[in-house]
Order: C-alpha cells, then sequence, then structure tokens
C-alpha cells in the first residue's frame, strides 16, 4: 500500500486477519460499514497476507480457512467500501502498537473511527491492545469502538473453533459458525484419466498448499463453477490402488458432459462417506464407486 487512500472525509477502518470472514467477521463489518455510512466516511478493512504467524512463527501457522483470493471473494460480498491488504513481512512484523498506527491508519486510511472485535491485538509481538489504541485514538484524534463477540451454543464463534470443526469433519458445525458451507476452490487441472476409463471421469485439482482441509476420505460434494453447478462425489486424498501417493481432490460431476480443464471450481463438501482405501484390482475400486455413487446421491436427499 502507498500514497493516502481517495477518503476526503477520512475513514472508519478495521484491522485483522479475517480468515474464514465468519458469522463474527461479519459482526464488526456490519457495524464499519454501519458507522462510516452514518458519518459520511468510506469504510476501509485492512489486512494482511500471507498471514502473520507464517512469517513469524511458520511452526504455529494455522491452516487457512480462506487462501488470499477465497477471502477477498467473500469480503467482495459486504458492503466495504476498500479493501488494503498489506504484504506481511518482517519489516512490517517489527512496527510497534505505535508505529503501526501511525503510519498506517492515520497517515494512509485517515482514520477517523477505528472498530475493532473484542480480542483485537496488533503491532509488534501482539503488544497492542484496546487500551492502546484507545489511548492514541486520543494522540491522534480517532475513536475506538468494540463489537462484542457473537456468541453461540457452545461459546464465542472464532476461526479457531471453526478450524477445529473442521479437522474433526465436523462441517455442519463449521458451516453454521461461517454463516455458509465449507468450501474449497481451484482450478482444474489434467489427470491420467483413469477415471474415464472405468466410467467415472473426475475433475482434479490440487488443493491450495495453506488451505485447511476436513480428514480425507470420499465425500459427497456439490462442485461449482463459473455458470454452473452440479452434484457429485469427491475424492479427497491419495489413490493407494493404483499407487499415487499425492494428495488430490478428484471430483466426479452427476449428469455432467463436458470439459472443465482451467476452470475454477469451487467444491463444498457435503457429508463424508467412507474412508480412503485400498483396492485389489480396478475392478473392486469399479464397484466400490457404484456403491459410494448411490450413497452420494441418497446423501442429496
Amino acid at each position: 500500500m502507498t500514497g493516502w487512500l481517495p477518503v476526503p472525509n477520512g475513514a472508519v477502518a478495521t484491522v485483522g486477519t479475517f480468515d474464514g470472514v465468519h458469522r463474527g467477521h461479519r459482526a464488526v463489518l456490519g457495524e464499519l460499514v454501519a458507522r462510516a455510512r452514518a458519518a459520511g466516511r468510506a469504510s476501509v478493512l485492512v489486512t494482511f497476507e500471507p498471514h502473520p504467524l507464517a512469517v513469524v512463527a511458520p511452526d504455529r501457522a494455522p491452516g487457512r480457512l480462506t487462501v488470499a483470493e477465497e477471502r477477498s471473494a467473500a469480503l467482495a460480498e459486504t458492503a466495504l467500501d476498500y479493501l488494503v491488504v498489506l504484504p506481511f513481512d518482517r519489516s512490517l512484523a517489527a512496527l510497534s502498537a505505535e508505529e503501526f498506527v501511525e503510519r498506517i491508519l492515520v497517515e494512509r486510511c485517515r482514520v477517523r473511527e477505528l472498530v475493532v472485535g473484542h480480542d483485537h491485538h496488533f503491532g509488534r509481538g501482539r503488544a497492542g491492545n484496546l487500551a492502546t489504541l484507545r489511548s492514541l485514538g486520543d494522540r491522534h484524534g480517532f475513536s475506538v469502538d468494540l463489537v462484542e463477540p457473537v456468541a453461540g451454543p457452545d461459546g464465542v464463534i472464532s476461526s479457531s473453533a471453526i478450524r477445529a470443526a473442521v479437522r474433526l469433519g465436523n462441517l455442519a458445525e463449521a458451516a453454521r459458525l461461517l454463516g455458509r458451507p465449507y468450501r474449497v476452490s481451484g482450478t482444474v487441472v489434467a489427470g491420467d484419466r483413469r477415471g474415464r476409463a472405468i466410467g467415472v471421469p473426475t475433475a482434479n485439482i490440487v488443493p491450495p498448499d495453506q488451505k485447511l482441509l476436513p480428514p480425507d476420505g470420499v465425500y459427497a460434494a456439490k462442485i461449482e463453477w463459473g455458470g454452473g453447478v452440479a452434484l457429485g462425489m469427491l475424492n479427497q486424498g491419495t489413490r493407494p490402488t493404483i499407487g499415487d501417493g499425492r494428495r488430490l481432490l478428484e471430483a466426479h460431476l452427476f449428469d455432467f458432459a463436458g470439459d472443465l480443464y482451467g476452470r475454477v471450481l469451487r467444491i463444498e463438501w457435503v457429508r463424508r462417506l467412507r474412508d480412503i482405501r485400498r483396492f485389489d484390482s480396478l475392478a473392486q475400486l469399479q464397484d466400490q464407486l457404484a456403491v459410494d455413487a448411490r450413497a452420494a446421491r441418497a446423501a442429496f436427499g
């Protein structure tokens, strides 16, 4: 980010990673937009790429609920005026809380109001907190507003809680906390056409490196692409029957005939059907896939 944002009346801003753009995040953004409109100012979200922990503590970096493109797409569905994505590197990580506020929020975003969630920390070593912000706001002429957390039956909605649900394969819970189904996006790549040879053609994507996936297995899945949608089944994981150790997502689309190479697919896990396992022959695998297809169709009701 260079220079000033074109916000002559100043901005109402928030800051954070916003991984998942879940219901709690949307509460913050809703308050942000409402305050900006009431004041005749622009609404601005300042976020980072990659996730800060991927730079300062790679061994503790979480799997992403939304990689960069997915997060931007989810944010595009909101009424936010500006999305500012700061490249997170060692120099940005070294800024103190005061330096971050002065250089980014005050000088570049012209912040007049700052809206933050209940657990907001920022600056070098995450030393900045709500009290820090309010002190800096008094000095630089902006107010700080706290949005209370959105709670569900089992506690506060958070990215950490959603990651835990995804890791356990509890996709219904992940969807409830997100406010939408959990999905992955990727570009269809050429495969070895083994699926086509046994009557089960697949569209294959390589999952993004940072993307958090549920447990490997065979799933009923919903597949979308520009202008199209289909139901189908998904093999997530390796292919032990043919000795392929690569982790792929192979989607077989029901009642579909067409070429999807090079298209971006968005895949939604609907229901897990079984574990990945090795079969003694392609014929046995073919028989099992027929069983899987019936189970997947049944999952869609």
